[in-house]
């Protein structure tokens, strides 16, 4: 799933985003319900903490896009540096 997250464009820092978005939308809603609804306290407390909840999640998930990120620099770097080496030797081989 995260390998198709990423061919599909997704980044780790838009995940981080989503997370500090997510915990000021929870913090908003919580307060907009308190003040604009009449159902009281409960209610604003269930839906900040339904809204915050999806942090964690997003936090995760851009953790591991950071990995496969990291993962695909390193593939690329090893890639090009073995296709460096080939290149010399057989710059050197034809000489």
């Amino acid at each position: 799933m995260i390998k198709k997250l990423h061919q599909m464009g997704v980044r780790s820092s838009h995940m981080y985003t989503a997370g500090v978005a997510s915990i000021a939308l929870s913090l908003g809603t919580w307060v907009m319900s308190r003040s604009v609804e009449q159902a009281g306290l409960d209610r604003a407390d269930r839906w900040g903490i339904f809204i915050g909840e999806w942090a964690p999640t997003f936090f995760a998930l851009g953790i591991a896009l950071r990995m496969e990120e990291t993962h695909r620099e390193l593939d690329e770097q090893e890639t090009g540096m073995f296709e460096a080496e080939g290149m010399r030797t057989r710059s050197h081989a034809g000489v």
